[in-house]
């Protein structure tokens, strides 16, 4: 049975603290749902309302896109081991950019990755637990460190050449912002 709850609990956090993968749901008025998986250590709860996670570069950047024009996301974590659980969080989320007063403790608090594009800081206003009975059994063989590398040999300015390529508008054609203009 599904459960709702104000706030992340104690036990909450802590499932969140070992799990390895969540993905991030977002959608703008129109056009494609967006869902993404993320892995790594890109995710914190700052408090029981308010989580921060961290978006490295990538191919698209359609949550940033989402975000402007949407500020409503879903963050979801699953359970592939022992423990059945799926763990939804609701809110809202706003961008912080590399331009942004916040940035740098965030970037601080991920460990400085090389090729993080933004964090999302999400006002979590519910968060629902499921059984996940039905999610099958998955043993994790370990991270790929493939972006971080790829992110390394681009170096900043080669990120921001990529960024100014490849992650000025979504799919959809939507803005992302990351570009100071």
């Amino acid at each position: 049975m599904a459960e709702f709850f104000d706030a992340l609990t104690d036990d909450h956090i802590k499932f969140i603290d070992i799990q390895h993968i969540f993905f991030v749901g977002t959608a703008a008025a129109e056009g494609r749902v967006n869902v993404s998986p993320k892995g790594m250590d890109a995710f914190h709860v700052i408090n029981p309302n308010e989580v921060v996670w961290l978006n490295l570069t990538g191919s698209g950047n359609e949550t940033a896109a989402h975000v402007i024009e949407n500020s409503r996301m879903t963050v979801m974590f699953c359970s592939f081991d022992k423990q059945p659980l799926i763990l939804r969080l609701y809110g809202h989320a706003e961008l912080i950019y590399p331009r942004d007063a916040a940035f740098p403790g965030y970037h601080s608090m991920f460990g400085n990755q090389p090729g993080t594009r933004q964090f999302f800081r999400m006002a979590v206003n519910s968060v629902q637990t499921s059984c996940g009975f039905a999610v099958p059994l998955f043993e994790l063989q370990g991270e790929r460190d493939t972006l971080q590398k790829w992110a390394i040999n681009k170096g900043d300015n080669g990120i921001r050449e990529y960024w100014a390529e490849k992650n000025q508008v979504s799919i959809d054609g939507r803005p992302t912002a990351i570009i100071d203009t």
